[in-house]
């Protein structure tokens, strides 16, 4: 279902990225990115996927929800889902980038070490 979004955002000129909250083996939320269109750096999947599922669940169903998303969250996101204490987060490919979740900063671990000065 996340590629499925994925694939649809990249059809209407949005960067390629959908994503699944998926509780209990059923999806309660989703989203896609809405950046392009929406003229808003903050609606990223992510965050569309998270007020999707804040309007029928609290915020302490996250605790034991995964999120399956086609690319790695972003720096931003990663910390969102961190506040919301998402279980697990599972990606389709890296985002060299902006990564959050590893490629650039781990910040949905336990321990999130420092970034690299140059």
């Amino acid at each position: 279902m996340a590629l499925l979004l994925g694939e649809k955002a990249l059809e209407i000129g949005e960067t390629p990225v959908g994503c699944v909250f998926v509780y209990e083996s059923k999806v309660i939320g989703s989203g896609m990115n809405d950046t392009n269109k929406s003229m808003n750096g903050t609606r990223h999947a992510e965050f569309l996927a998270i007020e999707e599922v804040l309007k029928s669940y609290p915020s302490s169903i996250f605790r034991q929800t995964d999120l399956y998303v086609t690319v790695e969250p972003c720096i931003m996101c990663a910390s969102a889902l961190r506040q919301y204490q998402v279980r697990r987060v599972y990606f389709g490919c890296s985002n060299e980038r902006f990564g959050g979740v590893g490629s650039v900063l781990s910040l949905h671990s336990e321990s999130v070490p420092s970034p690299r000065l140059p």
